[in-house]
């Protein structure tokens, strides 16, 4: 019979946020290659500093050094242009959302996989203090109080980017209707 993990280990308290962690990575590195070297590095430090983690919030946490470990990489690769090998639907997380529903017939499916690529660039065009509150509001699902931890930004803050994004995302929405 297997041994279950003491509930206070690193396994056991970080490593269920570790897809959250991944895709806060993608999303503020927008390239899958940086996001993993983002997420490797982010995920060191939490398990070095994890002896001094409080308990509170292991998600927040998390995610909170995986933003300043992102922020941290693109200042420090400020000015570099990397050019990527593959094409960006290449990536196996792309091919995986790109399969179709058997739900769906082939017509349904192709308008579902263009309006989320449509989507997706949208979001991806956002400044990146628009799009980092954006994503961990609606795609991670935090709360107002735990983007404002991650972040460290007063919650007034994140309530205006979000709205800033939205609308952002709205106008961008709406241009791209009428082309």
């Amino acid at each position: 019979m297997a041994d279950s993990l003491p509930s206070d280990t690193f396994e056991a308290v970080v490593l269920p946020h570790l897809d959250a962690a991944h895709n806060l990575a993608r999303w503020l590195m927008r390239d899958a290659a940086s996001a993993e070297d983002v997420l490797q590095e982010a995920m060191l430090r939490a398990l070095t500093y994890f002896p001094s983690f409080k308990g509170v919030n292991p998600r927040g946490w998390l995610l909170q050094i995986v933003r300043n470990t992102a922020y941290a990489s693109m200042s420090l690769n400020r000015g570099v242009e990397l050019v990527p090998m593959t094409n960006a639907s290449d990536e196996p997380d792309d091919a995986v959302s790109r399969l179709p529903s058997s739900d769906d017939d082939p017509e349904t499916s192709l308008i579902k996989t263009r309006e989320r690529d449509r989507v997706r660039r949208m979001i991806a065009a956002l400044p990146i203090e628009l799009r980092e509150t954006l994503v961990l509001r609606e795609l991670e699902e935090l709360s107002y109080k735990e983007i404002a931890e991650v972040t460290r930004m007063p919650i007034g803050t994140v309530m205006s980017r979000l709205w800033r994004a939205r609308r952002l995302l709205a106008q961008a929405a709406r241009r791209d209707e009428a082309a």
